[in-house]
């Protein structure tokens, strides 16, 4: 029987933890995430407390990919701002312990929203919900990066030039079919890179509705979640990120708003959202707007041709992970149409 590459060694782990963390009484149980396709992600109960422990995959993997070490520090350093983290306990860079470097977090109680037309809540709280998460995104690209000490999290200035040289060879080194249409994509983002406009701040690189905990029963984001794509960028690539859910439909695991009623639901139009953005930061408009799509839809390709090469592989984080290969070339396909549109 082949032993699960997931699996924790939660005797060592429980020895270790005890003897770096001052109050930690003892694993009671160990559970892992089914969610999650990149760092494996676990459950540990000590019976007074909850918390969550994050690591690096087993296995080769892609280079500077699943920096469970920068989520820790950024987290950390996010963690009296107005950005909402949960509490950082215990960075693990010796992978000796576990097989692979982890971290562990509180666990932070409350909900989290995988489908962004939002069923589970009425139409005011579904407004609410999307300007909390806009808010928190604006407040976000405005935290001084100096005063949190996140001047070397990122290489300041050419962010998109630098990102899509970065995921072209990401998305080479996993590739296992070619696409027409994402190599149009890549042709047409090489020849559509916008001046450097001189704007840098910390961004998220996966924010999205479902990287989010919200308050049991209020609209208000008690934690944003997985930061390993956090450095210091564009703003407009975190915002356009979470756009792309207006353009794409509800396929499987990728759940979007392109069929949805978004009036009826009460769930603010793409532009009304960019527009909200823009006014939070003091500015009247975002030129390009098509570009900084298409790079997200790209790196979204990026991200889930890579989930499915660990699945062929054997060590994917998610049990679904063999599905998301199909994904990809809608992305790109996605991303065309609204260049095609737009230009």
């Amino acid at each position: 029987m082949t032993k699960n590459v997931h699996t924790l060694d939660v005797q060592v782990l429980d020895e270790y933890l005890k003897s770096e963390i001052d109050d930690f009484k003892g694993i009671l149980e160990s559970k892992k995430f089914n969610t999650g396709q990149s760092n494996p992600t676990y459950l540990l109960n000590s019976g007074e407390k909850k918390y969550v422990l994050r690591k690096k995959p087993p296995g080769k993997l892609l280079p500077s990919a699943h920096a469970v070490d920068r989520e820790y520090r950024v987290m950390k350093a996010l963690s009296n701002s107005s950005v909402p983290v949960p509490k950082m306990l215990h960075l693990c860079e010796d992978d000796s312990i576990i097989g692979t470097i982890f971290y562990l977090m509180e666990f932070v109680e409350g909900r989290i929203f995988w489908d962004p037309t939002l069923p589970e809540v009425n139409k005011e709280q579904r407004r609410e919900i999307y300007e909390e998460t806009n808010r928190t995104l604006a407040a976000l690209h405005q935290i001084d990066i100096k005063k949190l000490n996140l001047e070397t999290f990122g290489k300041p200035g050419n962010y998109f030039e630098r990102q899509v040289n970065r995921w072209i060879q990401q998305y080479r080194a996993a590739e296992t079919s070619q696409y027409k249409e994402v190599e149009s994509l890549i042709v047409w983002l090489g020849k559509n890179m916008p001046k450097d406009d001189g704007m840098v701040s910390i961004v998220h690189g996966d924010y999205r509705l479902y990287n989010m905990i919200f308050d049991p029963k209020e609209t208000q984001i008690l934690a944003v979640l997985d930061w390993e794509l956090s450095t210091l960028g564009h703003p407009y690539a975190d915002l356009a990120y979470q756009c792309m859910s207006w353009y794409v439909p509800k396929i499987g695991i990728t759940p979007g708003l392109l069929d949805a009623d978004t009036v009826t639901l009460g769930i603010p139009s793409e532009e009304e959202y960019v527009k909200s953005y823009c006014q939070k930061m003091g500015i009247s408009s975002i030129p390009n707007w098509s570009f900084y799509l298409a790079f997200g839809f790209f790196r979204l390709a990026g991200i889930a041709q890579g989930v499915y090469k660990r699945s062929l592989q054997g060590n994917a984080s998610a049990d679904n992970a063999k599905d998301i290969g199909a994904v990809v070339p809608i992305l790109g396909k996605i991303a065309m149409s609204i260049i095609k549109k737009n230009n």
